[in-house]
């Protein structure tokens, strides 16, 4: 039997990681060990391990599970971080790049992140320039793979807080699918389990380099199974 590729996931709790954690169950080729600052339903099935810290004590956990590969699918959003961008930077910004730098100590030799789409350091919104300032940093690490993965509205049931604004978006995704073509397809929405499948099938994969995933890309990813 192969040997599994191990995987350490990192936002457990949130959407993608969900989504991560169900799709493993169907991949004996995987390890999967999540992370996370509480706990979480395993989905039914799973054969994995999670382990629950505080963030201060993540590069001890992403270390014990000697990974290959660590995801990471960290991230909030300034709503509900009430408008503060110091906050939502110490998520999407600090935090992250923690990770990443723990996960490379670690001896991880592969990095995937969950961006998105139209993130650049130089945008004018807020939010994607900070995605982008990441994504640069993270190029600097050296990693010998970085897969950098730009969905644009990410539809599935999340918990906490109820998001109208979102709702709506989920609603109206197939007929703006339809609007956005060109260079806008980057923007189409995805399903979180369909993100969850690229990560798995993106998971040990041996080409060096950073490789930047949009819709069109991650089409092509579960079309090859």
């Amino acid at each position: 039997m192969a040997e599994k590729t191990r995987v350490v996931l990192l936002g457990a709790t949130g959407l993608v990681g969900r989504a991560v954690m169900a799709e493993a169950v169907q991949r004996p080729d995987i390890h999967l060990m999540a992370v996370a600052r509480r706990e979480v339903p395993l989905p039914k099935g799973a054969r994995m391990e999670m382990l629950l810290s505080d963030t201060a004590h993540w590069p001890d956990a992403i270390a014990a599970g000697r990974p290959y590969a660590v995801v990471i699918a960290l991230g909030t959003t300034i709503r509900a971080v009430g408008g503060d961008r110091q906050a939502f930077r110490a998520v999407d910004h600090d935090l992250v790049l923690e990770c990443a730098a723990a996960a490379k100590a670690a001896g991880a030799r592969q990095l995937i992140v969950v961006s998105s789409a139209g993130a650049r350091y130089s945008a004018r919104n807020f939010y994607l320039s900070v995605k982008g300032e990441v994504e640069d940093k993270l190029a600097r690490m050296q990693f010998d793979r970085l897969d950098l993965l730009r969905p644009g509205l990410l539809k599935g049931r999340r918990d906490g807080t109820f998001r109208p604004a979102e709702r709506i978006g989920m609603m109206l995704s197939p007929l703006a699918d339809l609007l956005l073509q060109g260079r806008w397809r980057k923007f189409r929405s995805v399903r979180d389990r369909d993100l969850a499948r690229v990560i798995l099938a993106l998971a040990g994969a041996k080409q060096r380099g950073r490789h930047v995933h949009h819709h069109d890309e991650f089409c092509r990813i579960l079309r090859r199974g």
